[in-house]
């Protein structure tokens, strides 16, 4: 079942307007196949593109994303927030949230900026890239690997948790609502999914080594979020961008 075909017209026929999802066999990457239809003025917000392989499936710090045919759930969306773009830094913070709580019966938990946990390995990751007027964001998560086909050690996948009965139908279907739901309260104002991230959190309350783009490398407490997103050290330090290890 985990690896059962995506199919679009079940996709759609649960979800509300907002959402259209088209769904391909392959493609380099679902998510620059959506940032060129968003830059061609072709897609709008609440498209959603899904694929059952990537050629060249991109995660964050442009490092690549790997997984066998229908062994992983990977889409890309499409969204136009309202709210200030200086608080869009929010966005991947939500899409993570949203996808542990679809997988709240794992005990997933949130891993800042980008990542989702089972018991300290990585189920899932996300990238978001800005547009004139939006975001796209990208998903990916691992559902049927067997233990030989994860791309690194620290990785885990839905199958190698004991799930069963799920598939990526469902798995799709129940993210974009969970999102949708969180989203439209944030978008107009509501920031108690703040909250519920901070209950998710792997990252808050631990030290944590940061590795900056830039090279430079701090050991601190991880303490909380700023308004937009940042994660706070007790160092002082705001980190907006950065690779980061938990340390305990």
């Amino acid at each position: 079942m985990l690896s059962a075909a995506l199919d679009s017209s079940i996709i759609n026929a649960a979800l509300t307007q907002y959402w259209r999802v088209s769904v391909v066999q392959l493609t380099e990457s679902t998510q620059s196949d959506l940032v060129a239809l968003v830059g061609q003025g072709i897609s709008r917000a609440g498209d959603v593109i899904a694929a059952e392989y990537q050629s060249a499936g991109r995660g964050r710090l442009n490092r690549s994303f790997d997984a066998p045919m229908s062994t992983a759930l990977l889409f890309s969306f499409y969204l136009e927030p309202q709210r200030n773009r200086n608080e869009w830094g929010w966005i991947p913070l939500l899409a993570g949230a949203s996808v542990a709580q679809v997988l709240a019966q794992f005990g997933a938990q949130v891993k800042w900026p980008n990542d989702v946990l089972i018991k300290e390995k990585k189920v899932a990751g996300l990238i978001v890239e800005m547009t004139e007027k939006g975001l796209v964001v990208g998903v990916g998560i691992n559902v049927a690997m067997q233990e030989s086909e994860l791309p690194v050690s620290t990785a885990t996948s839905l199958l190698l948790e004991g799930a069963r009965n799920l598939t990526r139908n469902k798995l799709l279907i129940e993210f974009l609502e969970r999102f949708e739901g969180n989203f439209s309260l944030w978008d107009q104002g509501d920031d108690e999914i703040i909250d519920s991230y901070r209950a998710l959190s792997a990252t808050i309350g631990r030290e944590v080594r940061v590795e900056y783009p830039d090279g430079r490398v701090e050991i601190a407490l991880a303490q909380s979020l700023s308004s937009r997103g940042e994660l706070i050290l007790d160092s002082g330090s705001c980190v907006q961008a950065g690779d980061v290890v938990h340390l305990r």
